[in-house]
């Protein structure tokens, strides 16, 4: 055993007793005390060069045609790799059970745009055949999903001149022709919608904002999907109790879709209360009980959505529940594919708000599904190209009066779990929904509506249980807390858009708030190292007699820098306590502080340890040139230790534009600092010196 190691094991570090245990290994680090001017010129420091010319000749030689093309169109990278020994059976597989899926949920959430219930399959076939060229997710399954399909509903009613929808033109095209010349069908609404959430897309691509989707913090898009399944609810309610209501705005649809629901109780249909309660418990006991059994044995689901409203069909068309029950169906159902129009674009103006609210929400769902797959996968996903995917699906969708695309959570799962390994799953699922529109799509003429409407409510599930989340949001941080509940009740009470805006200045106020409550400390060192740590966490940690250590984390700009001044007089007791401060407990934050003109006799240094200085402004460096006038009056030092490269720059070119320059000695290390001011104070030599720790 070295000295060192038998001095560590029998030091007492501090008169509590604490004893650390012991290292396995130690080390001398003997190195000179560097200032940072010294270590730069010693290390050979340099600003990184970056010229447009050098920035444009590696973009230029990265981004070839084909490289262009390989990353523009993901299938081409793809598909001439596909093994069919190793992928077609899962592919295949995944492809049926998510086009089984697809009938179900895509003729019910039909219903929550405003729109027939063909437009949900027109939208797992048209704009999802586009997105296997795109899009970098093969696991992901696109097409109706309930918040985005009611986001669009809400723009249908809104703005079109028959919300219950025309009966359909002929068997091949289902668009409605207009009435009067500022008048507009459900369709075309619905059609201008999607090709301006495309459009969007589009640009938001060109413009490489795939981040911004980050904008849409967690605990506000769960707050926000949570109300929004309170919204796609009382929308069913009609359908479930079979009841007819008056037409409702989109501002504070919830509660007086409810009210209106009580007041035609007493007209309530017994026959569709009785089907949705049965379909309801069937696919709720399937879910909770069968699904898990399943899917231990087999990797197929049961296809229960599917047996619902076939079984709802043949009971409808046999037992002529509509002429002897007055029960509401889903009505004529074309066979074929529609004759693609183009959407107005006259409309685009009115509808862009919303459109574009739309865009954020299905892309930031979208992403957060397709990045959850590809955690699982270890494979990446372009969240610029996404964009692109999403644009162009959406565009091409537009002209078959499709409603903006997104990622379903419950088929993506089990289109996983079945066995997907390429878009080629997709592809599959798109086939076998074709079959469905040319040959079979008039069997389900006779489903009763509230069938779908069991469909609907029982798939929420998931969302209404994200209401336990905010027990999470509230432990992990109060603030995220506070978004969450701001932005599910002012969605779930008022209306979407209000919501989704009322989260977003929610959740930018969030970090106003974090900016303005940074991390700081006064630091200590522990023992006889060169480590310092926070005194009010480490007991061991104790300050340096004269010297004050002040940690600051966080950036310093315009909006903190009054913050950052503050902070350190206090801490370094520049600022002390009034005495009336404890008596008086009215006294604003100012009047219960006053300065301290003595402190000169305690603290002789102050170094400012600026390793977790995140970014500094010019606004910044001037109350750092102030804070060290005030205290260089009051005779004290102050330096400046662990700024990083980018901070050291901005102060020098501060310093050559500025009169009144930042003149701080800067170190290294904290320790750096300590022992170069140590050596200062005993008037000893300049350097050669060498600093020891252990």
């Amino acid at each position: 055993m070295t000295n060192e190691a038998k001095e560590w094991e029998k030091e007492k570090l501090n008169p509590n007793g604490w004893i650390p245990s012991r290292p396995s290994q130690q080390f001398n680090v003997v190195r000179r005390v560097y200032q940072q001017d010294v270590l730069n010129k010693d290390a050979d420091y340099h600003v990184p060069e970056k010229p447009l010319s050098y920035r444009c000749k590696k973009v230029l030689k990265s981004c070839g045609f084909g490289d262009c093309l390989l990353n523009s169109v993901p299938v081409a990278r793809w598909l001439p790799r596909y093994s069919p020994r190793r992928d077609l059976v899962g592919d295949m597989v995944a492809g049926a059970t998510t086009a089984v899926m697809h009938i179900p949920q895509g003729m019910a959430y039909a219903l929550l745009a405003e729109v027939p219930p063909i437009v949900g399959l027109y939208m797992a076939f048209f704009p999802v055949l586009v997105y296997v060229i795109f899009g970098t997710s093969p696991h992901v399954s696109m097409g109706t999903f309930a918040v985005a399909c009611l986001m669009a509903g809400k723009v249908v009613t809104q703005y079109s001149a028959h919300p219950e929808y025309a009966n359909l033109v002929n068997s091949t095209n289902i668009t409605d022709t207009v009435i009067a010349a500022p008048q507009y069908t459900p369709l075309q609404v619905l059609s201008i919608v999607c090709l301006s959430v495309g459009f969007f897309q589009i640009i938001m691509w060109m413009l490489r904002l795939g981040a911004v989707s980050t904008l849409l913090s967690e605990p506000l898009v769960s707050g926000f999907t949570t109300a929004a399944s309170f919204q796609v609810l009382a929308s069913q309610l009609k359908d479930l109790f079979g009841v007819k209501i008056r037409k409702i705005g989109s501002d504070y649809k919830v509660v007086l879709t409810v009210i209106e629901v009580i007041k035609n109780m007493p007209y309530l249909n017994w026959a569709a209360l009785i089907i949705s309660f049965i379909t309801c418990l069937v696919i709720a006991v399937n879910n909770e009980v069968l699904k898990p059994w399943v899917s231990k044995r087999s990797r197929v689901p049961v296809p229960i959505e599917l047996l619902a409203i076939v079984i709802g069909t043949l009971v409808s068309r046999f037992g002529s529940l509509k002429e002897s029950f007055g029960i509401a169906l889903v009505g004529n159902i074309p066979t074929g594919l529609p004759v693609p129009e183009v959407p107005p674009v006259e409309l685009f103006p009115s509808i862009a708000l919303d459109a574009f609210t739309i865009t954020m929400v299905t892309y930031t769902i979208s992403m957060s599904m397709a990045l959850i797959f590809a955690t699982k996968e270890k494979y990446e996903i372009d969240a610029n190209q996404e964009l692109l995917a999403l644009g162009a699906s959406n565009v091409f969708g537009s002209f078959f009066c499709c409603a903006p695309i997104c990622a379903s959570l419950s088929r993506s799962y089990i289109q996983y779990q079945a066995g997907s390994k390429t878009g080629l799953t997709t592809v599959v699922s798109a086939m076998l929904i074709l079959c469905v529109l040319l040959w079979i799509g008039p069997f389900f003429e006779q489903l009763p509506r509230c069938v779908l409407a069991s469909i609907i409510v029982v798939s929420l599930k998931g969302m209404f249980m994200q209401v336990k989340e905010l027990r999470k949001f509230w432990k992990l941080s109060n603030l995220d807390a506070i978004v969450w509940l701001v932005t599910f009740l002012t969605t779930m009470l008022i209306n979407i858009d209000i919501g989704l805006a009322a989260g977003l200045l929610a959740s930018v106020a969030t970090l106003f708030c974090r900016s303005q409550k940074p991390y700081t400390c006064l630091l200590g060192r522990v023992l006889n190292t060169d480590l310092y740590l926070d005194t009010k966490r480490y007991k061991a940690a104790e300050e340096i007699p004269g010297i004050k250590i002040f940690h600051y984390c966080g950036g310093l700009n315009f909006a903190s820098k009054n913050l950052f001044r503050s902070t350190l007089f206090r801490k370094i007791g520049y600022l002390k306590p009034t005495e009336s401060a404890h008596e008086d407990e009215n006294l604003t934050k100012s009047e219960s502080f006053e300065w301290d003109p003595t402190i000169g006799h305690r603290v002789q240094c102050v170094i400012i340890d600026a390793t977790a200085l995140s970014y500094v402004d010019a606004p910044g460096i001037r109350s750092l040139v102030a804070a060290q006038r005030e205290l260089t009056a009051s005779h004290i030092t102050v330096l400046l230790a662990g700024a990083n490269g980018p901070v050291l720059e901005m102060i020098e070119r501060y310093n050559s534009l500025e009169n009144e320059r930042l003149q701080l000695d800067t170190f290294p290390t904290v320790h750096d600092a300590v022992v170069y001011y140590k050596i200062l104070t005993a008037r000893k030599e300049e350097p050669p010196l060498t600093i020891v720790s252990s």
